[in-house]
């Protein structure tokens, strides 16, 4: 596994790499890591990719951008930028991971070119989002979007040592995965009040709450990652997954909305992150999407 720095929009990102072929790139989410992929980067390795994890504007060791710099567009844009300055081309592979596959979503339709095949880990399409998001359930499960916006929440979420995102794995994960070295990398990844303050910023950007859920952030967001992808996508969630409460009926409606080749996968035994809670599924299903699609 190496470990190298490339600038993008005028920040420093740093990133893990892994094998040699088409580049698979794999966006994580809020407030995992590149090591979300540790189990999957192999395979894809194995199976004739260039894997390569970059870690978000804002999580170490990825420079700290300018605050109200990390927005989805931001963020879409250097997930599109990276193709470029790694070479990528029309066969590269884009696989997001909660806050980095709504990432993915948008880099796929805001350049459809870069991008042949499209997996979305725990978190639908825009059009369905909202529908799962602001109901009375999701808008409690989904605490964490309010309690952001407060000023406060960068002295709480930062004491005792990030207890706050050490619940939040517990929260999102299944019943006794071993949160250890997720929490490790979170902790060496947002360990400083600037790091912190970007992550939390992701969220303050792009679900302000002055305008959160009205026609004016609707049009906003409808126009980064709105529309459907062109090309085959992969939705997966896991059965338990608390965010979304994803099921089988929700998920048809989902797949049959994508192109042609689209699929949907639910893995058992997982919450919202089955990348790490039930990797060899997990990797399964992504890597016979890729063979059915190649």
């Amino acid at each position: 596994m190496r470990t190298s720095q490339v600038t993008v929009n005028d920040i420093d990102i740093a990133y893990r790499e892994l094998g040699e072929g088409p580049l698979a790139l794999l966006v994580h989410g809020f407030p995992f890591t590149p090591n979300s992929f540790r189990h999957l980067m192999p395979v894809l390795a194995d199976a004739g990719f260039r894997a390569v994890a970059p870690w978000t504007r804002g999580f170490a060791p990825s420079a700290v951008p300018t605050p109200g710099r990390e927005h989805l567009s931001d963020m879409i844009a250097d997930v599109n930028t990276l193709h470029e300055i790694l070479g990528g081309d029309e066969q590269a592979v884009l696989i997001g991971h909660d806050f980095g596959a709504a990432t993915a979503w948008g880099a796929v339709v805001q350049e459809p070119q870069r991008w042949s095949r499209l997996v979305a880990c725990d978190v639908p399409p825009f059009q369905f989002f909202g529908e799962y998001l602001l109901d009375p359930r999701g808008i409690n499960i989904q605490a964490h979007f309010w309690f952001f916006q407060m000023a406060a929440a960068d002295e709480l979420v930062a004491a005792n040592d990030l207890a706050f995102l050490e619940f939040m794995l517990h929260k999102y994960s299944r019943d006794g995965y071993d949160v250890t070295q997720d929490l490790a990398d979170v902790r060496a990844s947002l360990g400083t009040p600037e790091n912190l303050r970007a992550a939390l910023g992701m969220y303050r950007t792009n679900f302000p709450a002055q305008t959160f859920g009205s026609p004016e952030w609707a049009a906003r967001h409808e126009a980064l990652w709105g529309a459907l992808p062109t090309q085959p996508t992969l939705n997966i969630f896991g059965v338990q997954d608390v965010a979304f409460a994803m099921d089988e009926a929700k998920l048809a409606r989902i797949v049959e909305a994508l192109p042609k080749g689209s699929a949907g996968a639910l893995v058992p035994d997982s919450r919202h992150v089955p990348l790490t809670e039930q990797p060899e599924i997990t990797n399964g299903h992504i890597m016979h999407f890729l063979a059915e699609t190649a």
